[in-house]
């Protein structure tokens, strides 16, 4: 099934990780590790932090972070073989300044000056608006906010586009290779963690797994780069057949039993979530049953496995359950990018504005993710109106 020219099922997935997206940075400021630096709010868990806390935000923002982004790039990485045999590597390169690049500088710059002002009175108790842009250039170094992906994204794309020539023939018969694994889930399954386990584990254990570095608004988590870059690359392989009837057939058994994905995905992460609120491996190192790196790379490999089911979930229930277009998503779809570049502005100022009312977090969480999402639909559809703003975005 086809909508505008994409595949259905996958359009409908990129744009339902861009709501959780949404939902994830309204979770932000309610969860019960949220902190605030008045000194510099970059360094804060997140713009604003509210006095309301509940665990129920920790477990639901964890979930996310577990996988989302890994699976966003994955996606991302797709349609980038069609792609460039059709317009080859400078037509590609030329389209994704335009789309990727160009907006990350400018617009996202523009629009995280307007959701970081909320951070910056709570910092200092001023609407000062030129110190306030001083200040975000100079002590905030930058701060470039959820389009981070954009630009990581962009030289993903030219650096494989630059290749492309080489990586050609070799992804395309390994795509074919993998064509073959559609009727054998687990050894899918094993795969992926495999792949996920090497580019992620080896690095969160020897720098920690919040490791960001950068320079302004080229912010990126170092942590996870290698891992981004691997399910970037997975999908450009993927993509480099027809996935459709391929690996993703809605009749392979990878497809087939993605109610067992599910189940997965939520026991291993009841897991990892167990773990932390009892503390089962600090526990265990305090006890010196086991050495702390022992248990960081446990905690790990399961968190690797985690990630790996969660994307498969993902992945198999959109293909099997998506089969006919429906208006609303079919807007969603459409208006996804805008609404990932422009809703952080509603998210920070919504939670601003919550912030001195007594009411418990769950109840202002839906009041930021309501009022978000519907907000930044209506921008971005008023947006793509302009014509240069429907070509590109």
């Amino acid at each position: 099934m086809q909508a505008s020219g994409r595949n259905l099922w996958v359009d409908y997935l990129r744009s339902a990780i861009t709501v959780l997206v949404v939902a994830h940075h309204a979770s932000l400021a309610y969860t019960t590790f949220a902190s605030f630096d008045p000194v510099a709010y970059i360094r804060s868990t997140n713009p604003v932090v509210d006095e309301q806390r509940w665990t129920g935000m920790d477990i639901f923002e964890n979930f996310n972070d577990i996988f989302f982004m890994f699976l966003m790039f994955f996606i991302g990485g797709l349609f980038i073989a069609k792609s460039l045999d059709k317009k080859g590597s400078w037509l590609f390169i030329k389209d994704r300044v335009y789309r990727l690049l160009i907006p990350f500088l400018f617009l996202g710059t523009l629009f995280m000056l307007l959701a970081y002002l909320p951070s910056y009175y709570l910092a200092h108790r001023s609407w000062n608006i030129s110190d306030y842009v001083k200040d975000f250039f100079t002590t905030e170094a930058w701060p470039v906010g959820p389009p981070w992906f954009i630009w990581v994204l962009f030289v993903f794309n030219a650096v494989t586009a630059l290749l492309w020539p080489v990586l050609r023939k070799p992804f395309a018969n390994l795509s074919a290779k993998l064509s073959k694994l559609q009727n054998k889930p687990i050894l899918s399954f094993l795969l992926l963690f495999v792949i996920t386990w090497l580019l992620y584990v080896p690095v969160a254990c020897s720098i920690g797994a919040g490791t960001w570095t950068g320079w302004g608004p080229f912010d990126f988590q170092l942590s996870r780069i290698l891992a981004y870059l691997g399910y970037f690359q997975l999908g450009v392989l993927i993509g480099s057949a027809d996935f459709n009837n391929g690996i993703f057939s809605v009749s392979s058994k990878l497809v087939r039993n993605y109610r067992y994905w599910i189940v997965l995905a939520l026991l291993l992460y009841t897991a990892l979530t167990l773990n932390s609120y009892y503390n089962l491996l600090a526990g265990l190192v305090e006890e010196k049953r086991i050495a702390s790196n022992t248990a960081w790379s446990i905690y790990y490999s399961l968190y690797a496995a985690s990630c790996t089911a969660s994307c498969i979930a993902f992945i198999t229930s959109f293909r099997k359950l998506i089969n006919n277009s429906n208006s609303y998503w079919d807007s969603l779809s459409a208006n996804a990018y805008l609404i990932y570049l422009v809703h952080y502005i509603f998210i920070v100022w919504m939670q601003f504005i919550l912030q001195p009312l007594n009411i418990h977090a769950f109840f202002k969480f839906i009041m930021v993710f309501g009022v978000t999402l519907t907000a930044s639909w209506i921008s971005s559809m008023q947006l793509r109106k302009i014509k240069l703003f429907h070509r590109y975005l």
